[in-house]
């Protein structure tokens, strides 16, 4: 184990205890199978096939502090950041670093059943279901990254969908970084929308200080039979940022799930998205962009495990880096034996608009199945000269023309946003960015 690993091997068996007392059993429960994995194999280098574009290894090197005692921070999120979808009802939560914002909750009352809160509470109003599902789907033998997220994480924000209920408001969260030293933070997230049920979930994150964090985040998300979920993640952070986030789905019989990964700023930022599709009919549709630029880092490996036949995935990513900026995408999708009347499109597709930018791509099908439409493509390119000079003999100048065209290239992903006010929200940051304005939300003081 090299001295990044050892590092935090050591800072988690000599804070064990003050760990566990400043959190809860559902959590605490899966820690010492989480030690044994990450003491195994460490963190992860660039000859792991699924970190090969990403310096782990030298983002976890610094000394970060850890909010181990859950020492309060003096802000009120609410009142510092107003951060609403114009025309978009939704029911506003925070996330401080990691711990869930408990001492002021939405006016708008959720249907009966359903819950949005901390696992601490969680636990009280259903004894025993987060236990049930909490650490099952993300593996830790399988990546290091949750495996000490798994060690470290006090919290955990709960979302909660009983079988048939229908969430009419979306759930928005704001992740927010608020910390007066570098800081460490360890996110988790456990949706469990049962048989039947509707959810649509936003998560925004931002930086309130400008000091240099590490934020690990695990999503554990499963989807009953027939139910329905839309995950839409912003990141809206600071080039000294990095950010690794890891989300796990699971997805049952019918069930329908799209997620929407946007990122708009920040410094490193590394998603990983695994999916099992497990019963017949279930549907997943997975859409992202990145906008990079200056020495931004943008890396996202996705899996699409095909377990049962006649199922259905759609996987989007696009990419425009600039500057000296590096991308990255790594997709698979995986068809397993038996699983026929499969249908997949994979789609990676990368502008490069300065010639120092650099742009990896990835994508791959892996199939031990018959009966199966499966597709997948990746180009890279620059901007169409040839578009470019038609619109400047017409008399639209050079910059404006770039931004059209730039602008135009990611609106195939904008497009499959399912809710409008969330869309034309996110088109107009997308062209502030382009355009090189502050690109942050409405009433936000948090970029």
């Amino acid at each position: 184990m090299n001295a990044s690993s050892q590092q935090y091997a050591d800072l988690f068996t000599q804070n064990r205890e003050d760990i566990c007392k400043y959190s809860c059993d559902a959590l605490n429960g899966a820690r010492e199978k989480a030690l044994a994995a990450f003491m195994a194999k460490g963190l992860p280098s660039q000859k792991i096939e699924r970190y090969k574009y990403t310096n782990v290894n030298e983002a976890f090197a610094p000394d970060y502090g850890l909010n181990i005692r859950r020492v309060e921070f003096p802000v009120n999120p609410y009142e510092a950041f107003r951060c609403n979808v114009p025309n978009m009802s939704t029911s506003l939560y925070f996330v401080e670093n990691d711990a869930f914002y408990n001492k002021a909750v939405p006016r708008a009352t959720l249907p009966d059943g359903v819950f949005v809160g901390s696992v601490k509470d969680f636990e009280k109003a259903k004894p025993g279901v987060a236990g049930k599902y909490y650490a099952t789907a993300a593996d830790v033998k399988k990546d290091a990254i949750t495996a000490i997220n798994t060690m470290f994480a006090q919290d955990c924000l709960v979302v909660y969908v009983p079988c048939g209920v229908k969430v009419e408001r979306t759930v928005q969260v704001v992740n927010i970084l608020r910390s007066d030293v570098d800081l460490m933070a360890n996110r988790r997230v456990l949706v469990i929308a049962e048989n039947g049920a509707q959810v649509s979930l936003l998560f925004c994150d931002h930086n309130a200080d400008d000091r240099n964090f590490l934020t690990t985040e695990v999503t554990e998300v499963f989807a009953g039979k027939d139910s329905q979920v839309n995950i839409y993640t912003l990141e809206q952070t600071l080039p000294k940022n990095k950010r690794f986030s890891n989300c796990y789905i699971r997805q049952n019989e019918g069930s329908k799930v799209s997620t929407s990964n946007m990122t708009l700023h920040g410094g490193l930022t590394r998603n990983k998205l695994d999916v099992s599709l497990e019963g017949k009919g279930a549907e997943v549709d997975a859409y992202g962009f990145a906008l990079a630029d200056g020495t931004q880092h943008v890396d996202t490996n996705a899996l699409i495990d095909h377990k049962v036949g006649e199922c259905r995935s759609n996987v989007l990513y696009k990419y425009v880096v600039d500057g000296e900026s590096v991308g990255a995408f790594a997709g698979k999708v995986l068809v397993r034996e038996g699983a026929d009347k499969t249908e997949s499109q994979e789609t990676n597709a990368n502008l490069c608009v300065s010639e120092d930018a650099r742009m990896y791509s990835q994508p791959m099908l892996e199939i031990y199945a018959d009966d199966v439409k499966c597709n997948h493509g990746s180009t890279v390119g620059q901007l169409d000269e040839a578009a470019m000079f038609y619109m400047e003999q017409r008399g639209v100048p050079e910059k404006e023309a770039r931004l059209l065209l730039e602008y135009a290239f990611v609106d195939e992903v904008l497009a499959q946003i399912s809710l409008s006010p969330l869309k034309d929200r996110i088109a107009r940051l997308v062209e502030k960015r382009f355009r090189g304005e502050i690109a942050a939300c409405a009433n936000c003081n948090a970029c």
